[in-house]
């Protein structure tokens, strides 16, 4: 009986400012221009196949995720690559981040579950890694449970989405319309959130008043960010203008993200340090990062952590990455 292995992984994402673009009902098109962070931390998966009858079992080994997710990856997945119907599979999946609050953990999860499945069938690198993201672009969009993420994995680091859709597409996998580009700097930030899930992702994006909202503010500031090229000189325009799309789009006023905003503020300030708290979108979550970049700041960032974690934030310190 013939037995498969593969293993995949992938980082995560947040979002600082965004667009909904979802009015094409092709949802390769569908998407977001937008900027953020690409995360060292996010799901890793491994996928075991045995000769049998087609289907998946889903064991969550750290942290608590949605088995449809995943079920909906191999689905798309054996329509692409055939043999993949004449195994029984079982995906470990370990996430590292909670779900729901604004991490781009179900594109991690869809990414690195498409990435497993394929290198156990045996399919090449870069193939894989191309389908795997135009997957995981579909799986998320028709489950509204994100955007741009997959198209901001795509680019890696800090990035900036500057057409929506995905970034692969077709049969052939060439170049979807989604475009991003995304630099590289060393950057320790600090993920942090209180233990209550957020909203989901839906509950924003398909209400026609909050798409509305969002979009406007978030063309305003990607008619800017998007100028010129992108390089980390840009990034104390990013934060100024992350902080004004948070306001302007009547997101940092809803739910309880204000007093999440000023609760970090109160700190930074208190211990005199140089950083800035940002909104996570869609999560009821910040993302604490250096006003400058470039110098190591290990000390400082475990004060920060000390401290919020005395207030009842849940932390994660992680790093921006080159994903892929």
């Amino acid at each position: 009986m013939t037995v498969l292995l593969g293993r995949g992984e992938s980082g995560s994402h947040v979002t600082l400012i965004f667009t909904v673009n979802d009015d094409s009902t092709n949802l390769d098109e569908q998407g977001s221009l937008g900027a953020g962070l690409c995360l060292e931390h996010g799901v890793e998966t491994i996928a075991r196949g045995i000769e049998g009858d087609f289907g998946i079992n889903v064991e969550f080994i750290q942290g608590n995720g949605n088995s449809e997710l995943y079920e909906k990856v191999l689905r798309l997945l054996s329509k692409d690559i055939t043999n993949i119907k004449n195994y029984n599979w079982d995906l470990a999946v370990k996430l590292k981040l909670p779900i729901s609050q604004g991490f781009g953990m179900s594109a991690a999860g869809a990414v690195a579950a498409a990435m497993a499945f394929q290198r156990a069938i045996g399919e090449p690198h870069e193939k894989s890694l191309r389908r795997a993201l135009a997957i995981a672009h579909r799986v998320e969009r028709s489950r509204s449970t994100g955007l741009g993420d997959v198209t901001a994995l795509a680019a890696g680091g800090v990035e900036r989405r500057i057409s929506p859709g995905s970034p692969f597409s077709s049969n052939l996998l060439s170049k979807g319309p989604g475009i991003s580009e995304g630099w590289v700097e060393d950057i320790d930030v600090i993920l942090a959130w209180k233990n209550d899930s957020g909203k989901h992702t839906s509950s924003y994006i398909d209400s026609p008043a909050w798409k509305d909202a969002i979009s406007k503010a978030g063309i305003k500031q990607m008619n800017e960010l998007s100028k010129n090229d992108w390089h980390k000189g840009r990034w104390g325009e990013l934060l100024e203008r992350s902080e004004a799309f948070a306001k302007e789009s009547g997101l940092l006023s809803d739910s309880r993200r204000f007093e999440l905003v000023k609760d970090a503020e109160n700190i930074i300030n208190l211990l005199a340090l140089e950083f800035k708290p940002l909104l996570c979108m869609l999560g009821e979550s910040l993302v604490i990062v250096p006003k400058e970049i470039g110098r190591k700041n290990n000390l400082e960032i475990s004060e920060i952590i000390y401290a919020l974690n005395d207030i009842g934030f849940m932390t994660q310190k992680t790093r921006v990455k080159k994903l892929f």
